[in-house]
Order: structure tokens, then sequence, then C-alpha cells
């Protein structure tokens, strides 16, 4: 069971991407949401999670900021960054960081696709 982490300011993008993920069902789970980089930083220790979804733009902390926080003490933790604002400028941060793939928000197959890819099997 792959269990995913969602991480976006928007309520809607979480109910669509919770529904997205468990609705697909062959091995994904979404074990938690947060609304905030800061949030997912503060929850994070009293979870279990595989991989982070986890969006850009956010209030305080960016979704790179956010991916730094992680990947300082878990450097192979796979992050997916599923943003709306995604440019070479961002994908480039996010490569250098380690962010583990880059996808545009609307693109729901693309997501799937790298969860299972980022998942241990």
């Amino acid at each position: 069971m792959c269990k995913t982490f969602i991480v976006d300011d928007e309520e809607d993008m979480r109910v669509l991407l919770r529904a997205t993920i468990d609705t697909e069902n062959r091995g994904l789970h979404v074990v938690a949401e947060a609304d905030s980089g800061a949030g997912a930083i503060a929850l994070a220790p009293d979870l279990e999670f595989d991989v982070i979804v986890l969006d850009h733009k956010m209030p305080g902390m960016s979704g790179l900021d956010t991916a730094a926080r992680f990947l300082e003490t878990e450097p192979d933790l796979p992050i997916v960054l599923y943003s709306a604002f995604l440019d070479d400028v961002v994908a480039g941060e996010a490569d250098r960081i380690g962010i583990r793939r880059c996808i545009r928000k609307g693109d729901l197959r693309a997501l799937v696709e790298a969860l299972r890819e980022a998942c241990p099997a």
C-alpha cells in the first residue's frame, strides 16, 4: 500500500486529490492532508507515509521551501510537486533540491503514474 500525504492550501483540491487517489485504489491510499507547509511539517512526525503530493503556491512556506525542509532529514523521500505554477525556474529548483517529479495541476493521470513510480515495491 502506497501511503500518500497531500499538502495543498485549497480544500477543493485536497478533496479532488483524495478522491482520485483513493478511487484508483490499486495500492494507493491517502493517509493524511495538510493545508500548509508548516502544517505538514508539524503533522509529519505523527504519520507514516511513503510519498508527498505537494502544492507549490501556498501562504507562508512555498512547496519548494516545504520540500527542502523534508528532504533535509529524509533525502530519499519521494515528493511530487503538483502545481498550476510550474515554469523552468520552479522545475529547476525542484530538481536541485531533490523533488522526484513536477506535474501541472489538472493532469491527474500523470499524478497517479508518478505516485506509482515513487512508491516502494
